[in-house]
């Protein structure tokens, strides 16, 4: 975790995935296909920031 690294909300991740549907998120947990995520007490989620980041970079395809 970076100094001005963030938890991000699932409505926020969603958002920066480009609108992803809430469903296509939790499956894509479901088959372990979803970035690390915290889950916190209440039972919701979070996303750091560096953890989409890094997640993203890792579904680059090389040109």
């Amino acid at each position: 975790m970076k100094r001005n690294d963030r938890l991000l909300t699932v409505p926020e991740v969603l958002a920066e995935l480009g609108g992803v549907s809430r469903r296509t998120f939790y499956r894509w947990r479901e088959l372990g296909h979803a970035p690390k995520c915290v889950k916190l007490p209440n039972g919701e989620l979070r996303v750091w920031w560096s953890d989409l980041a890094a997640w993203l970079e890792s579904l680059r395809e090389a040109a």
